[in-house]
């Protein structure tokens, strides 16, 4: 009983919110208690939800601090260099800008962290994506599924918690899966670059100063035909003349709703949600004349977030420790008056709020489904259906597992509820739990736009993306990115 409500509560959640029935934060709530009610344990909702609360506060607050930190940080101008980097290589070009955002995704995640990944890399592609009227959702599926593989990272968290689940070294584990992650994240990159070449079909090519134009002073788009959204964008392509991060005008915002309204029914919207861009967007870009700047204090704050991000490596304290003291710093020193720290915390209060709310959110639901017993029911469901002529072959049964099983439980759920299960399974038939272990970790790229992860409310948030148009648009590619890691790891005989 429990086990089918279970799977008929994820599947209730993911439809209505791909369907856009619910918000997902009233999803995230009010369907989890309703089938709390259902399992006849309604009584304890409140002790169930609280129980949930009290395991994400850290997550909630790390995320909340490190919003802050970083927006302060793009407020001063630190990842300026680092857009102006990307615009060159860019050039404008749609395939370009694709793949610079799978590049860019891949590099940050090497700190380990989903979120500041998230963070870094839509601010500094946002700006593009809106000027040349690109799909969102793309951006954000590409960000999810590199960041997905990079996650396997020792000091990213799967590996380690598959380390202490089964008691093995964890660079015994991460060591000998560096060539399927490889083939996996060239994939990304593949993948990257095939949609790139789908958006430049749509929209075009668009031709900033400063580039060689064809016979022209003035940017344009080619090709551009009548009535499509290269031609919409093109209308007002100089709206875009200038710095890379010169603000955004009017018309830019018309060309973004332009592209969104041109979209063939096959199209992703450029908004992501299916429509264009609202009025009170105000998206500004990265100014290089915005009042925020801090040039003198340039080496200071980069010095401030290597230690951090060192700090965070070596684990010398809790995160959201280090986040909240981050912040504290970094508001303290680049904006020394009262007025000005309070204007920039209310300029990022919108993304915390969204995302603190989202992971309590996410506490209702996390909470039920374990607090009844869910997760268990449906774990034990699934490896009980597992044949026994599988067996020798359970590194396999265990890779092509972790897809939908970390996508609909929390890793720590997984690596420490499931897999020694598995692993004893296969201990049974000889199968080593080095291979397990590494087995589990392919489903990561899918994992990182599981509904039980903060951080993708970071990524959907910044970029102004529904939830449920980022998960119907990058399952499918995320999924099939966990298969080829899979099928990777096989080849080699890491798996």
């Amino acid at each position: 009983m429990l086990t089918f409500l279970g799977f008929t509560m994820i599947a209730t959640f993911l439809v209505l919110i791909m369907m856009k029935k619910m918000s997902p934060i009233a999803a995230l709530v009010l369907i989890p208690a309703l089938f709390c009610v259902f399992a006849g344990k309604g009584a304890h909702l409140g002790d169930y939800v609280i129980e949930g609360v009290g395991k994400l506060a850290p997550t909630a607050a790390m995320l909340m601090f490190a919003i802050v930190y970083f927006g302060v940080m793009i407020d001063v101008g630190l990842f300026d260099p680092i857009v102006r980097g990307i615009l060159r290589f860019c050039k404008a070009d749609p395939m370009r800008v694709v793949v610079g955002t799978a590049v860019l995704a891949a590099i940050v995640s090497l700190d380990g962290d989903g979120s500041t990944t998230f963070m870094i890399t839509v601010s500094a592609m946002y700006p593009l994506y809106k000027r040349l009227g690109l799909s969102l959702v793309v951006m954000t599926g590409v960000a999810a599924t590199a960041n997905g593989v990079m996650n396997t990272l020792p000091w990213g968290g799967p590996t380690a918690r598959a380390a202490t689940a089964l008691k093995l070294d964890a660079a015994d584990i991460f060591v000998p899966m560096i060539p399927a992650l490889a083939v996996g994240l060239l994939f990304v990159f593949v993948l990257a670059y095939v949609l790139g070449v789908k958006e430049r079909r749509r929209v075009g090519t668009l031709v900033l100063p400063g580039q060689a134009a064809p016979e022209a002073a003035e940017a344009e788009l080619v090709p551009a035909a009548p009535g499509t959204a290269a031609a919409a964008v093109a209308e007002t392509s100089t709206s875009v003349e200038g710095s890379a991060g010169s603000k955004a005008s009017a018309g830019s915002k018309a060309s973004a709703g332009s592209a969104a309204s041109a979209a063939g029914p096959g199209d992703v919207a450029p908004h992501g949600s299916g429509s264009a861009p609202e009025p009170e967007d105000g998206f500004q870009g990265l100014d290089p004349d915005r009042p925020t700047l801090r040039p003198r204090l340039y080496w200071f704050n980069a010095g401030l977030t290597v230690a951090l991000l060192t700090a965070m490596i070596m684990e010398l304290l809790p995160i959201p420790v280090l986040f909240l003291l981050g912040a504290a710093l970094a508001l303290t020193v680049n904006f020394p008056h009262m007025p000005d720290q309070k204007a920039r915390i209310a300029a990022h209060a919108d993304n915390v709020l969204n995302v603190a709310g989202m992971v309590f959110a996410a506490a209702v639901f996390t909470g039920v489904l374990t607090g009844t017993g869910m997760v268990k029911h449906m774990a034990d469901w699934l490896v009980g259906a597992i044949p026994e002529g599988m067996g020798p072959h359970m590194a396999l049964v265990t890779g092509l597992l972790s897809l939908p099983l970390t996508y609909f439980m929390s890793n720590d759920g997984f690596y420490f509820g499931v897999l020694p299960v598995l692993a004893e399974a296969g201990a049974a038939h000889g199968v080593s739990p080095l291979e397990i272990a590494r087995a589990s970790l392919v489903g990561q790229a899918l994992h990182m736009s599981s509904p039980l992860v903060p951080a993708v409310y970071v990524l959907v948030g910044m970029a102004k993306v529904e939830f449920g148009d980022h998960t119907r648009f990058t399952v499918k590619w995320a999924a099939l990115t966990s298969l080829v890691v899979l099928a990777a790891g096989m080849l080699f005989g890491i798996i």
